[in-house]
């Protein structure tokens, strides 16, 4: 899932160039190896935007409240117990259980091992609170989604269908379910966030600011005009919250990318957003798009890359041991392909995974080498 509009994984990836094989047929299972590293380089793009700003070895509860990404456990909570677990619990608190990917929600603490876990305790923090009294759940912590309350996947589902994030209640809805015409929908470039019809109707002083910063359903952006620049220096005294109601006052709304910088910072208005638990608004580091950029930013960093510095960290017989094993590997895989070169055959997927089933399977006993040996 996306935080502005999913698109389904056939859309994500280029089409498919299929040369023909030896017959001069095309294997409609086939892959090519251009293929294999466009859906590697996709698959590390997207897990680096939800996880690349994650510790995988420490647990986030010393850092408050905060957006990151989480998880729900089936396995170690009884049915109608909602608890949030960061990423580094999930590694090592609840390695092989049934999860939930959660995606990121904002201001969540750390529940593994609270109250919530019975007589399971942290493995990477131990100094909890009973309970996290700020969290907030909902049913995605069950596994289900939108006003259908389904899981997703939907093994019942029949066709596509988007499933877009509130960015406010931060629930996933599926787009026939927006009130809004789904044939007239905006594009995922087209807009910033989505606040669903619920939290519109429960947050309705936001619609004053629909008339101006939303995307219509015509696709026309309403934006703030060059001529009516907000003055930061009069925030202060001077409310800038647009005067107009909006004409439509139900359905979604698709916000334009600057809605939340035009949001009125007076005292009178600041307090409606406290009332409403809605000063989040005003955070700049609040939005997906933002933590998103972050995480991205910090784990850039290439399989090359972290392959290297594996094998840095290593002592010197593991090294020596370490490089053993992938020329042993990369020989053995080139004369595996050099089958496929030869009778002009495409390499499929389930040909890589036999060659990588088959070498595991072949792996010898590590040999450990005694350090004073020369």
């Amino acid at each position: 899932m996306d935080s502005n509009a999913e698109k389904s994984e056939a859309e994500q990836q280029p089409p498919k160039q299929v040369p023909p094989t030896a017959g001069g047929m095309d294997d409609e299972n086939s892959v090519t190896m251009l293929d294999v590293l466009q859906e590697e380089a996709a698959l590390e793009e997207d897990a680096n935007a939800v996880l690349g700003a994650s510790d995988d070895q420490n647990c986030t509860y010393s850092q408050g409240y905060i957006r990151q990404a989480l998880y729900a456990c089936r396995t170690c909570c009884s049915e109608g117990t909602r608890a949030a677990i960061c990423f580094a619990c999930s590694l090592h608190c609840h390695e092989g259980h049934d999860l939930i990917e959660l995606y990121t929600k904002r201001n969540t603490k750390c529940d593994c091992g609270n109250s919530k876990f019975g007589d399971k305790s942290c493995n990477r923090e131990s100094t909890k609170s009973p309970e996290n009294e700020k969290n907030k759940y909902n049913h995605n912590y069950d596994g289900f989604y939108c006003i259908c309350n389904r899981p997703y996947p939907d093994p019942d589902q029949t066709e596509d269908d988007e499933m877009i994030q509130c960015a406010i209640c931060e629930d996933w809805y599926h787009s026939k379910h927006l009130d809004n015409d789904t044939k007239s929908l905006p594009e995922d470039d087209e807009y910033s966030e989505m606040i669903c019809s619920g939290c519109m109707k429960e947050h309705d002083f936001l619609w004053r600011y629909a008339t101006k910063y939303s995307i219509s359903k015509d696709k026309n952006v309403h934006a703030n005009p060059e001529n009516e620049k907000v003055d930061v220096e009069k925030l202060e005294i001077e409310c800038t919250l647009p005067v107009a109601d909006s004409p439509i006052k139900e359905g979604s709304v698709f916000w334009s990318a600057t809605w939340r910088s035009s949001l009125c910072h007076c005292e009178k208005c600041q307090k409606t957003y406290e009332e409403h638990g809605l000063s989040y608004l005003l955070d700049p580091f609040d939005t997906v798009q933002e933590y998103e950029k972050v995480s991205k930013a910090k784990g850039n960093e290439s399989l090359h890359e972290k392959g290297m510095k594996a094998l840095a960290s290593l002592g010197h017989v593991q090294q020596l041991t370490a490089i053993e094993e992938y020329n042993k590997m990369k020989d053995n895989l080139k004369e595996y392909l050099k089958k496929f070169a030869e009778n002009k055959k495409v390499v499929r997927e389930e040909d890589i995974r036999e060659f990588f089933t088959k070498m595991a399977s072949q792996k010898r006993q590590k040999v450990v080498v005694p350090t004073f040996c020369r």
